[in-house]
């Protein structure tokens, strides 16, 4: 069922959702279930997998280091097809532009196709490690609105160099990326927020956010996106603090910023379970908040771990 599907069916109430990250090759998947199998008391109807960039390792032959390309989490499409099975609940991979070609990308919606996945998330992705800035693959997407296109393009049955005719069509629900406090490389929040209607208008279903500590910032987010025009649901992505070192990581990496409130509950913890106790409460009533509000579906970012998410969703829902 398409992610349309489900806010229309739960009639104005709050939906759960989660996002998983695939273990790293050489590691069972039964680790994965056993972050998943807490949380499907709270209903989920449907769970994100992401998609990791290639990276380059180092192998030593004979006292010199030769450089690889590969990535070390693949399996994203058969993770949500076990998940799928095992779970009967819907799952979401996230396509990405960085690393595949667009002849790779179609292959991959191919086989969502097949295995009956209804959703994608459309993702330009991250810059790899050795890359200050994030550098278009040779044959593929610039942006997740060309990702989005493809995809599109796809449920109206046209696939790439327009060789094949067919009137069995893939017809996928599309999901975005939105930044609340705007794309790190985006000059202003209104240039971001034009991308986004660039995508919305080139056929992205729904919106998930980056992660945001501040309610408000959702907020203005959601109001400035309505004043441009953009309609579709808009998904709040919560993500609770685990360490100290997210106060300096989370900033850094996304460029974010902490309530200071928050930094200094944090900044009082004598000890890591202290720092989770406190990202745990703050996620609540982050969460609470929202539900009342009226948001179609809380998402929060598990980096397959449950523990502090179940915390979280039994006192939300």
């Amino acid at each position: 069922m398409k992610v349309t599907d489900h806010l229309e069916k739960a009639q104005g109430s709050t939906l759960f959702s989660f996002e998983i990250i695939p273990p790293v090759k050489g590691r069972s998947i039964q680790e994965l279930y056993d972050n998943i199998d807490p949380l499907m008391e709270f209903n989920p109807p449907f769970i994100d997998v992401t998609t990791s960039r290639e990276e380059y390792v180092y192998i030593d032959r004979d006292g010199l280091l030769d450089k690889k390309l590969t990535r070390m989490r693949p399996g994203t499409v058969g993770i949500c097809a076990s998940i799928k099975h095992k779970y009967n609940v819907d799952t979401i991979p996230h396509v990405l532009c960085g690393g595949f070609t667009k002849e790779e990308t179609e292959y991959l919606l191919v086989d969502c196709h097949y295995l009956g996945i209804d959703n994608v998330m459309a993702l330009r992705g991250d810059a790899m490690r050795e890359e200050q800035y994030f550098e278009p693959t040779k044959g593929g997407h610039d942006y997740a609105i060309g990702l989005v296109e493809q995809i599109q393009n796809l449920n109206n049955g046209t696939y790439l160099h327009e060789v094949i005719e067919t009137d069995n069509c893939a017809d996928f629900c599309i999901g975005v990326a939105g930044y609340p406090e705007k794309h790190l490389e985006a000059p202003s929040l209104k240039t971001d927020l034009k991308r986004l209607k660039e995508k919305v208008d080139a056929g992205a279903d729904y919106v998930v956010t980056q992660m945001f500590f501040d309610n408000a910032k959702y907020f203005q987010f959601v109001e400035q996106a309505r004043e441009m025009g953009i309609t579709v649901p808009i998904i709040p992505g919560i993500k609770p603090i685990a360490v100290r070192r997210h106060l300096q990581l989370l900033p850094q990496v996304f460029r974010i910023d902490l309530p200071q409130d928050l930094i200094d509950a944090v900044e009082t913890c004598k000890n890591n379970k202290e720092i989770r106790q406190v990202g745990i409460d703050w996620a609540i009533e982050q969460s609470l908040e929202l539900k009342a509000a009226g948001v179609p579906v809380l998402h929060y970012y598990s980096m397959g771990k449950s523990d502090n998410i179940k915390a979280i969703a039994r006192a939300v829902f």
